[in-house]
């Protein structure tokens, strides 16, 4: 099978959730023998990656920003777009960009889900003429419903299905203004007639949006996140030091300070004064007043020296990681459809501690490999730690528990099957109906 992943890269200065899914997800599909390709939009995918120079990065981020943002650049010559879409110019605003928040972008999300009609229609055209040319896919599968401005034109001129994955949607639109937040969800509605299927990572998530977007229940096949067991390295966590891990982007939404505060009061418990935490995850220009912040709290506290901030995050420097931590906590403030985070870590045989929020409990319900807590507070989380920290027995059968259920449960190896599954069923579908 032709498979097609439409994917937005991070360009790797940050951990991404989305981009390790559908890397994942693609690599276990290639692995069953299906010729998947990989379709970078914005930055490239990941800071080392070996497909990125094989592939164009389409919707070049700067390019597409200037043109949103200037009329002049609407007609800049040929040679202008491609220096700004250069990969050292795209790794560059990678680092630069805060381009992870919605704040000053809605009239740019309004316009890519305007797909042919919006500002970016030259890009869409870019992209489906290079599809056409270079590629005949069988399904073609986008990576979040704010894309679903693509559907439309990919569907009618390729002649093929369209599959979106639905996951965290709300973390982009929910903090716009009502009024352009409601207009965004609205678009996306319309949006989802040109999509064949809609793929949640989670039952909590497949509940949300098949209400947001007004979904029929046949148009949805809820799949779980994944991993390979194989790429990580197992030690039972009862056997490691007592550090703290955190594994995600460093900012406010996803928790990092409930972590830190949590972490100050662990330390001013009784038996705790060898814990260390130990945060990785990358972060964007965005981020440093927070990072700050946090860098002074602790040291006010006087326990800077007992925090690590680890800067490479990605390929082995995650497993060395693993490697040192005992127990995982990210503790998002307002919950996620899942947490890729959730099952890495798992996987390596590291229990988690997360919020009762979104679809942890469900994650943490399902893996047998974690324990959660009721309000997402410093103090509900420093107690929940401090319980599982002076438990061993407990702390090693949450990691057997965890490690069996990334080997059963979430292997991407049967996931991928299933994906498979869901393809052709759409597939046919497609036919009989052309």
């Amino acid at each position: 099978m032709n498979i097609i992943h439409i994917i937005p890269g991070s360009g790797g200065s940050f951990y991404c959730g989305n981009c390790l899914r559908d890397s994942k997800l693609f690599q276990a599909l290639r692995q069953e023998g299906h010729n998947a390709l990989k379709i970078p939009m914005y930055l490239p995918l990941f800071s080392h990656d070996a497909n990125q120079n094989e592939i164009p990065v389409f919707y070049g981020a700067i390019s597409i920003y200037l043109k949103q943002k200037y009329a002049l650049f609407r007609h800049a010559p040929e040679w202008l777009d491609n220096w700004l879409n250069s990969r050292p110019m795209l790794r560059f605003a990678a680092r630069m960009a805060n381009s992870t928040r919605a704040t000053g972008l809605e009239d740019m999300t309004i316009s890519m889900l305007l797909g042919e009609h919006g500002r970016q229609k030259d890009e869409l055209e870019k992209m489906v003429h290079w599809l056409q040319t270079h590629v005949k896919p069988d399904v073609v599968h986008i990576s979040n419903a704010l894309l679903l401005g693509l559907a439309h034109k990919i569907r009618e001129t390729l002649k093929v299905p369209v599959v979106c994955s639905l996951q965290d949607e709300d973390v982009w639109v929910e903090p716009m203004h009502p009024e352009m937040a409601e207009k965004v969800w609205q678009l996306m509605q319309e949006k989802a007639r040109d999509v064949d299927m809609f793929i949640p990572v989670s039952h909590y998530y497949t509940s949300f949006m098949k209400e947001k977007l007004q979904l029929p229940e046949h148009k949805l096949a809820t799949l779980h996140l994944g991993v390979d067991p194989d790429d990580y390295h197992y030690i039972n966590a009862a056997e490691k030091p007592r550090n703290i891990g955190y594994l995600s982007r460093l900012c406010h939404e996803n928790g990092l300070d409930v972590l830190v505060d949590a972490f100050i009061l662990l330390k001013k418990m009784d038996g705790h004064e060898d814990v260390k935490l130990l945060l990785t995850g990358g972060f964007t220009a965005d981020d440093k007043r927070f990072i700050k912040e946090q860098k002074q709290k602790l040291d006010a506290a006087g326990l800077l020296q007992s925090v690590e901030f680890i800067h490479d995050f990605e390929d082995e420097a995650r497993n060395q990681f693993f490697d040192r931590v005992q127990l995982l906590s990210v503790p998002v403030h307002n919950g996620e459809a899942f947490g890729i985070y959730l099952t890495e870590a798992m996987a390596a045989g590291i229990p988690v501690v997360q919020p009762a929020l979104g679809a942890f409990p469900e994650i943490i319900e399902k893996s047998g490999g974690g324990v959660s807590f009721p309000h997402n507070t410093p103090e509900e989380l420093a107690t929940a730690l401090a319980k599982l920290l002076k438990d061993k027995v407990q702390i090693s059968l949450l990691s057997t528990n965890a490690r069996k259920s990334m080997e059963e449960q979430f292997n991407i190896h049967n996931l991928a099957k299933e994906l498979n599954g869901i393809y052709e069923k759409v597939i046919n579908e497609f036919r009989l109906q052309s």
